[in-house]
């Protein structure tokens, strides 16, 4: 179970860990001395991960793998608790993201890829790690996005994909009200220190590379998220949006929908340098 000591003495797995949240969850975790096993298609990044979470003074199992696929979801929880014993948290974080207009897409792949990667990338690694959460009455931390409450253009598919993570979760918790699992829901905004941008698939379905547009002075840093969601999870909350000043955004919608697409879309071409 997670503890109120500060997330100290626990057994983590991260997906997506190699770089930008995911490494920054995995150090900041790993100066409290935790158990980490870590789970990315990236080995060589990875293994720089586990090198900096060894050195800050946590245990760090590196599996190579990809959360499409059902079979390496079991092989990286099955290789944690035989390493560790156990399981007190799993942090879903592997993503990827678009960048395009719906009608300019050219490979349809891409809505698949991102439903593959974003949802039920979590999906599977949920299923094979929850019997071992139950255990331990530890946390399921699924990082979703605020795009996973409202629309934002150029994102069709990454959207739909979080929205099913909202769907999933929300759903899932009520399964498991009795058991003492926790299900944290993170939503931030746009995030620095990330390579989701130059990952994002564009509308050839090739990723877009380092030319993607500036981040706005609102983006979050992955320090600063990692630290929020450390301190969620401590907390056991249900949800945390980055930065808190978002959660007026779902509800302003509901009041005034056209408000919201307005601000969202003026927000989406500043980033895009069209404003």
């Amino acid at each position: 179970m997670v503890n109120s000591a500060g997330l100290k003495n626990m057994r983590v797995l991260i997906t997506g860990a190699a770089s930008g949240l995911g490494r920054a969850l995995a150090t900041d975790l790993a100066k409290k001395g935790n158990d980490l096993a870590l789970f990315d298609l990236n080995s060589q990044q990875l293994a720089e991960t586990c090198k900096s979470c060894e050195e800050l003074g946590g245990k760090a199992l590196p599996v190579v793998g990809d959360v499409t696929k059902p079979e390496d979801c079991k092989r990286f929880v099955d290789a944690a608790v035989e390493r560790f014993g156990g399981i007190d948290a799993l942090v879903a974080n592997a993503g990827i993201s678009m960048w395009a207009r719906f009608e300019d897409v050219k490979d349809l792949s891409v809505f698949p890829r991102l439903m593959q990667v974003n949802y039920l990338g979590v999906v599977y690694c949920t299923y094979f790690a929850l019997p071992f959460i139950k255990q331990s009455r530890g946390t399921i931390v699924a990082i979703s996005s605020i795009q996973g409450k409202i629309g934002v253009p150029y994102h069709t598919g990454y959207v739909a994909s979080k929205h099913a993570v909202q769907g999933f979760f929300n759903a899932l918790r009520t399964e498991l009200r009795e058991t003492g699992v926790h299900i944290l829901l993170v939503l931030p905004h746009w995030l620095t220190g990330t390579r989701l941008r130059e990952h994002a698939y564009g509308k050839d379905g090739v990723p877009l590379g380092s030319t993607r547009s500036r981040h706005s002075r609102e983006s979050v840093t992955v320090e600063a998220c990692s630290q929020a969601i450390i301190q969620a999870m401590s907390k056991r909350q249900r949800e945390l949006v980055i930065p808190p000043k978002l959660k007026a955004l779902p509800w302003l919608s509901l009041i005034s929908p056209r408000l919201v697409e307005y601000i969202v879309t003026r927000k989406v071409d500043e980033q895009s340098g069209k404003s």
